[in-house]
């Protein structure tokens, strides 16, 4: 496996944050013109910040998309920081201009749906990638995304049941999200190593 191939995992593991950001800006803000009036003007102004955020953090993934493991590893503190100041700005967003729980759900199921839908996608690439290996190895790595894709479905499960619970506060929802998106960090980690063992 090439050296290039080693950078999916990177790239897995910022998809994953991106379509979520993607999916979080297109729930809000389909539903700014409900925020109050007297205070659109600030939500205006995080929704701004929130875009910029994940426009840099895009920008920052674009730069990386031809670049090696090495390049990958020491962008990634960075990513994550990009990562964290707009979960930060989600969070503060919608603990002060949505005040509809229908409209948080919204939001939930939409980040559920791209986070497994990353999911998905990675044990598809992975698992093409993975065909490269001689037999021995690619029982190893059939075995962890194996592993992978019933950890997407316990997180399905998961997730589906708070969405269709319907009255769990943010900060149930959103602590739901972190889990299940660790579990695909672990997954996903666990899937590097196996391909760096088998190289």
């Amino acid at each position: 496996m090439s050296m290039q191939s080693n950078t999916h995992f990177y790239v897995n593991w910022a998809k994953e944050r991106l379509d979520e950001m993607d999916a979080t800006l297109t729930s809000l803000e389909s539903k700014v013109a409900e925020v109050a009036a007297d205070a659109r003007g600030s939500a205006d102004k995080v929704l701004t910040i929130m875009r910029k955020k994940r426009d840099d953090f895009q920008n920052i993934v674009k730069k990386q998309s031809e670049e090696n493991e090495s390049a990958w590893i020491s962008a990634q503190a960075l990513l994550e920081a990009e990562w964290s100041s707009f979960e930060a700005e989600a969070k503060k967003y919608v603990e002060s201009f949505v005040k509809q729980v229908e409209q948080q759900q919204a939001t939930f199921k939409l980040q559920a749906a791209a986070q497994l839908n990353a999911w998905r996608e990675a044990a598809d690439k992975l698992g093409s990638a993975a065909s490269e290996f001689a037999a021995e190895r690619r029982d190893e790595i059939d075995a962890a995304l194996k592993r992978m894709k019933a950890d997407a479905v316990v997180a399905e499960e998961k997730l589906l049941k708070l969405n269709e619970a319907g009255s769990q506060s943010w900060s149930v929802l959103a602590a739901a999200l972190t889990e299940t998106r660790a579990t695909f960090d672990r997954a996903n980690q666990t899937l590097r190593e196996q391909f760096k063992r088998a190289v």
